[in-house]
């Protein structure tokens, strides 16, 4: 049986394209905010547990048993004091947001949804619930991604462009996508630093690489402790990038959540981290739809 996703070793290789960003910046950054709670693994919604990952508890099951009230409180301070605090640290200094949103999570807080309207945030669509779409059958992901689609045109009033699933995709997911036909790329990728075009049957899809190393999930992986940590590491990419973007310009993606960088100890590392980037000079500060656009418009697909 002949596998839907072959892999690809090579990529852009030792010649990367001229990225050409816009104001022949040397460096495009996006800062990704991820919102996903209301939408994970819970015991109302059926699932039969109360997930807990990526949260102070430091575990996907504490053993509870039945609902587990703490682990959903973690959630809840997400979407209540985290979200608030890290959209206005971006919007004092100006700085572009994506919002990964999962469909089911902006209907449960309309606050935030009219927030992220009023403010002209880009929207990432990171799926109808937060949930392993590759666990999904075929069919039930097609309806997850209709679902998605008409929600977020309800609660941000405009569809998204583009998808990015938790950790990884299905073997189908590409193909869904490129069969609903209303998306410029996903994200469900981390195999490179630009941008790349697959065909998806006889049709060019773009790609807009993710990023688990300049992610804050990092601190709940017992990987970092302190704020210093989370600078220290992204002040070192930031800076190796740009050095590298003289010659080969590059982009840089940020992965946030809200009940784990919402927290001031760790809220603290982002401000002093967008302190350090925002007045650097060669910096394309940009969304991915932004991303996906002047790709599309710079370097079309070529069979």
């Amino acid at each position: 049986m002949e596998h839907p996703h072959t892999r690809n070793f090579v990529g852009y290789g030792a010649h990367p394209p001229d990225p050409q960003w816009p104001g022949g910046a040397r460096l495009a950054i996006n800062f990704i905010l991820n919102y996903e709670e209301g939408s994970e693994y819970s015991v109302p919604e059926g699932d039969g547990r109360s997930e807990a990952t990526l949260t102070d508890a430091g575990a996907s099951d504490m053993g509870v048993g039945g609902r587990d009230l703490a682990a959903e409180s973690m959630f809840e301070y997400g979407s209540r004091v985290g979200f608030w605090r890290l959209q206005e640290m971006f919007r004092q200094r100006a700085i572009p947001l994506t919002i990964s949103a999962s469909a089911m999570a902006l209907e449960r807080n309309p606050e935030a949804a009219r927030a992220i309207a009023q403010a002209g945030h880009d929207v990432l669509c990171h799926g109808w619930r937060w949930v392993n779409q590759y666990h999904l059958s075929e069919d039930e992901e097609r309806e997850h991604i209709r679902k998605a689609v008409a929600s977020l045109r309800e609660t941000v009033g405009k569809r998204p462009l583009g998808w990015y699933c938790r950790y990884g995709s299905s073997l189908a997911t590409r193909r869904l996508l490129v069969e609903e036909g209303g998306f410029l790329y996903d994200s469900n990728s981390y195999a490179d630093e630009l941008p790349y075009w697959e065909l998806v049957g006889d049709k060019p899809h773009l790609i807009v690489p993710h990023t688990f190393a300049n992610n804050d999930n990092k601190f709940m992986r017992g990987w970092w402790a302190t704020s210093d940590d989370f600078f220290v590491w992204m002040r070192d990419a930031f800076q190796m990038l740009l050095r590298e973007g003289a010659t080969h310009p590059k982009m840089m993606s940020v992965s946030l959540h809200l009940r784990i960088s919402g927290h001031p100890a760790r809220a603290a590392g982002i401000e002093r981290f967008l302190d350090f980037v925002q007045h650097q000079p060669g910096v394309w500060f940009c969304t991915r739809t932004e991303v996906a656009r002047h790709w599309i418009a710079t370097h079309p697909y070529q069979a």
